[in-house]
Parts: C-alpha cells; sequence; structure tokens
C-alpha cells in the first residue's frame, strides 16, 4: 500500500515537472520573432524606455556616496570601481528592451505595434509626442481651474438652497408665557 502511495506521488511529481518543462518553452514562443520586432520598433517610436536610461547612472551615484561616506579617504579608488562595474552592466539595458518589448507584444498584435511605430514615427507622431507633457500640464491646471469654479458653485447654490428650505421649516418660538416664563424672542 505504502509503495503504491510513494508511487503515486512520484507519477504526479513527474507530471507536473514535465508539465512545467514545457510550460516554459510555450511561453517562450508566444512571442515571435517578428512581433518582438515590430514591438521594439513601437518602443523606439515611443521612446518608451527612454526614462529608465538614468537608472544605471544614479544607482551608481548613489553607491559612490554611500561607499564615500564610509570610506572618505578612498573617493577616488570608490568612483574609478563603481564606474568601471557600473560600465560592466550597461550591457544588461537590452534585457530591460527586451522585457518591455515582450510586454508590449502580448498586449497588441504584431500589425497593431507597426500601426504604433509608423505614427509615432511620422512628424504629427513626434509633435505630439513632444508636446504631450506640455498639453498634459494644461490639461490638469484647466481641469483643477474648473474644479474650483464648478465647488465655489455648488456652495453657493446648495447653501442658498439649503437655506431656503431652513429658513421656512423654522419653528416660531411660541408668543405667550408658559408658566410664567417670559416668551422667547
Amino acid at each position: 500500500m505504502i509503495r503504491h502511495a510513494v508511487l503515486g506521488r512520484a507519477a504526479a511529481l513527474a507530471i507536473l515537472l514535465s508539465g512545467a518543462a514545457f510550460a516554459a518553452p510555450a511561453s517562450a514562443q508566444e512571442v515571435s520573432a517578428d512581433h518582438l520586432k515590430a514591438a521594439k520598433d513601437a518602443i523606439a517610436s515611443l521612446n518608451a524606455t527612454d526614462r529608465f536610461d538614468n537608472i544605471l547612472p544614479n544607482l551608481a551615484e548613489r553607491l559612490k556616496s554611500e561607499y564615500t561616506v564610509a570610506s572618505p579617504n578612498f573617493q577616488d579608488q570608490i568612483s574609478k570601481t563603481v564606474d568601471a562595474e557600473a560600465l560592466a552592466l550597461a550591457p544588461r539595458r537590452a534585457d530591460l528592451e527586451k522585457e518591455v518589448a515582450t510586454t508590449f507584444a502580448k498586449s497588441f498584435t504584431a500589425d497593431e505595434l507597426k500601426q504604433i511605430a509608423a505614427f509615432y514615427s511620422s512628424p504629427v507622431g513626434k509633435k505630439y509626442l513632444q508636446t504631450l507633457p506640455l498639453v498634459q500640464r494644461e490639461t490638469v491646471r484647466a481641469a483643477e481651474i474648473w474644479a474650483n469654479g464648478i465647488s465655489r458653485d455648488l456652495t453657493a447654490n446648495s447653501s442658498a438652497k439649503l437655506r431656503t428650505v431652513m429658513d421656512a421649516n423654522k419653528v416660531k418660538a411660541p408668543t405667550a408665557e408658559v408658566e410664567g416664563q417670559p416668551a422667547k424672542p
């Protein structure tokens, strides 16, 4: 009986492991080379990863600062060593590009990515990318001004209407004296 249980567990484990082994290549094959190239072209036209360019230099500067605070007499050696190591790691930037391209490829078809790349590579697409930050700032500013005006008007209008409702429902104080107490004005 125990032998059957052990054999059953071994078979189940083998099935799970074989499933995992076959699943890994399948997920890697989800994105064709053409699809990945279209994604990379779209990313390049969007400048989608440009904001990540400073990650490694910023990390290097932070590390140099930490090491220099701890060992100020070795500032030159620290700077040279950390810079050399950062340069050695720079080629790994391609890994990020591939991950981002894979994400885009899983989100869009190859044809959609080609259309995105075509648009954002065009003069109007480039202008859009260049002016988008200004447009977004101005849009947020307009929304804030609008919200302030709406808030002011909502408060004023609601207060005025509620004041009339409350005034209409006020209970008038009795004018006659009750049990020897003067009437309240």
